[in-house]
């Protein structure tokens, strides 16, 4: 099996790299840190399976699977993502991905991913699955906002810079980054306007 592995983090590419090379079931793992970088790889030789992550630069991992699913159907795609929202999880899914794994988790669970996957099969993070089931009995909870989005988005109210939030929340500025797109992207508006009054309808302030 040819695997190629797409995220922005090197250490990260590195580490899984030499993880799954190490697998009897695996000829070849080839990485890739941007989006353009992929699809040199996949035009060169198109492998048989890609794990991606969703928040890669560019044209970002949704896009990218949509694009490699159009162009190379063959090819199975895993998701490999810290990200755990309802909303999100749709979006990826709605690619045709065929699994979606979180990655607090193990080595182990990874392994058993690809190899599921790589048989013909779905996997699915037991979160995930949960998160699924969820969304198909209250599909309006897609636009609720975690607990750290309503902490991020009262701090965006006080007019403090992501640095700023990121200081107080005792995050890096680039996850306040995304927590600020995906509150927006929940909130279904572009504006400070539009997030006081989602705020306001939904007693958040």
């Amino acid at each position: 099996m040819k695997i190629l592995l797409v995220d922005d983090h090197q250490i990260l590419l590195d580490g899984l790299k030499f993880l799954l090379q190490n697998q009897s079931f695996v000829k070849q793992v080839h990485v890739a840190s941007t989006v353009e970088h992929a699809l040199i790889q996949i035009q060169s030789e198109v492998p048989d399976l890609i794990v991606s992550d969703i928040s890669i630069p560019e044209i970002g991992g949704i896009a990218f699977a949509q694009k490699v699913k159009a162009l190379f159907p063959q090819t199975k795609l895993i998701f490999l993502s810290m990200h755990e929202e309802p909303y999100r999880v749709k979006e990826a899914l709605s690619t045709n991905a065929e699994g979606y794994v979180l990655k607090k988790a193990a080595h182990e669970e990874l392994l058993k991913a690809v190899r599921e996957v790589a048989g013909g099969g779905l996997y699915f993070s037991t979160e995930i699955q949960k998160i699924l089931i969820q969304r198909m009995r209250f599909p309006e909870d897609e636009r609720i906002l975690t607990d750290r989005e309503k902490e991020v988005l009262r701090l965006i109210f006080e007019e403090y810079s992501n640095k700023e939030i990121g200081e107080k929340l005792h995050i890096s500025e680039r996850t306040v980054e995304t927590h600020r797109k995906n509150i927006y992207q929940k909130t279904k508006t572009n504006t400070l306007v539009g997030l006081l009054k989602f705020a306001l309808e939904n007693n958040l302030v």
